[in-house]
């Protein structure tokens, strides 16, 4: 399944499309350089400070993928005028196991390309695929968890149409203050271009 799903999101007045692909090795040094930014470590709970951490990470989103339970994408930037792709950031689609009615959506977008609707448009793309996919199997509901002091991924959640649902206590150290649930249902309209 790796090989073949490649997602795309169109692009804006404001910003080029997106090609969202499963990560792999040579994504270690875009990778590297995205974790330098101190709000994306704040925000995530992996750590990346070298090319070693890179690789152990990029492993354990292949075997996500291998396993069939954790999907994580590459976001990348496509300029009409260039064939040269940039990592704008990641979407992920995990905890998924056959029958299970729910999963959980996760996103980062690299400081560079903070602004021009990188999360939401990825995130859009992500979730069609998820129900397309896994939709048979019973999946009819996702989940985006965040910390409320992180209004950003409100903006993101709502911008996706993932309906705010419930404010989550603190689970230190992962998640150390309270936070957000949003859902998307399956039956949830999508907009036009969207």
């Amino acid at each position: 399944m790796t090989d073949t799903v490649i997602l795309r999101a169109e692009a804006t007045p404001f910003a080029p499309a997106l090609v969202l692909r499963p990560w792999c090795v040579g994504d270690a040094p875009a990778l590297v350089e995205a974790y330098r930014d101190p709000a994306l470590r704040h925000w995530t709970s992996s750590a990346v400070r070298n090319e070693d951490d890179a690789m152990r990470w990029l492993r354990g989103q292949q075997r996500g993928w291998a396993a069939g339970d954790r999907f994580g994408f590459a976001v990348l930037e496509a300029p009409t005028d260039t064939p040269h792709r940039q990592l704008a950031g990641n979407v992920v689609l995990k905890e998924v196991a056959s029958g299970k009615p729910s999963a959980e959506v996760g996103y980062w977008t690299a400081v560079h390309a903070r602004g021009r609707a990188v999360a939401p448009r990825a995130l859009q793309a992500l979730t069609g695929w998820a129900f397309d996919t896994f939709g048979a199997g019973g999946l009819n509901r996702l989940e985006l968890l965040h910390q409320v002091d992180n209004p950003a991924s409100c903006r993101v959640a709502e911008k996706s149409r993932y309906a705010f649902d419930s404010v989550l206590p603190a689970a230190p150290p992962s998640f150390p203050f309270d936070g957000h649930r949003h859902i998307r249902r399956r039956d949830t309209e999508i907009p036009a271009g969207g």
